[in-house]
């Protein structure tokens, strides 16, 4: 679609520098959402392999705390996690992948696994809290580069959206315009020459 510009020389030198801006925007841009696209494909990778790395422990320890809930009285055994003895520091941060804000974590797990007495409790509920005490770091980590893919996947949305306006509106109109404006101003030269040549020709006659 033409812009609604006046044909004018001024106009077509203007609407040339906003093409070659334009140009270069649409470059620095495609090339942008190519370097996420390569970021959130090795983003994906890890956190698949994270995931089965977490999934199996969480699945273990579920099902032996289960059995440990079975095997006592489950009562006993919620009394005897509600007071537990470790504690999970998360140092917060933040870092930028393509001007995007991503955030960091950096978990610390101190303290002991169990913090009860065994008269009460099964062996399998040790052995739930080993499990469970084995991956909750890296759950966090996991959680860090999850939120870091869903960040980059929002960055490449509003970025391809840039890319097609630009592509698709943005520089065909322009191109459009330019060149109308093109065809109207040697319109007008022509129209100019001709009449000069009239004048001419009458101050001959």
């Amino acid at each position: 679609m033409r812009l609604a510009v006046n044909a004018t020389r001024m106009e077509l030198l203007k609407l040339r520098r906003r093409l070659a801006i334009a140009a270069r925007g649409h470059k620095l841009l495609k090339d942008k959402l190519e370097e996420l696209m390569r970021n959130v494909y090795s983003l994906v990778d890890e956190i698949r392999q994270m995931r089965e790395e977490v999934e199996e422990p969480l699945r273990r320890a579920f099902a032996r705390y289960a059995l440990a809930s079975a095997q006592r009285d489950p009562r006993a055994t919620e009394i005897a996690t509600s007071l537990p003895a470790a504690r999970l520091v998360i140092e917060a941060g933040t870092r930028r992948i393509l001007n995007v804000k991503a955030p960091t974590f950096k978990p610390k797990l101190t303290g002991r696994i169990r913090s009860y007495g065994f008269l009460e409790t099964s062996g399998e509920l040790d052995l739930a809290l080993k499990a469970l005490y084995s991956v909750l770091e890296k759950m966090v980590l996991l959680a860090e580069k999850e939120k870091t893919l869903e960040l980059l996947a929002s960055e490449i949305e509003r970025t391809r959206r840039r890319v097609n306006a630009l592509e698709y509106v943005v520089i065909p109109n322009t191109e459009e315009t330019i060149s109308f404006i093109k065809l109207k101003l040697s319109e007008m030269e022509r129209g100019n020459l001709t009449r000069l040549m009239r004048i001419k020709e009458i101050i001959r006659g």
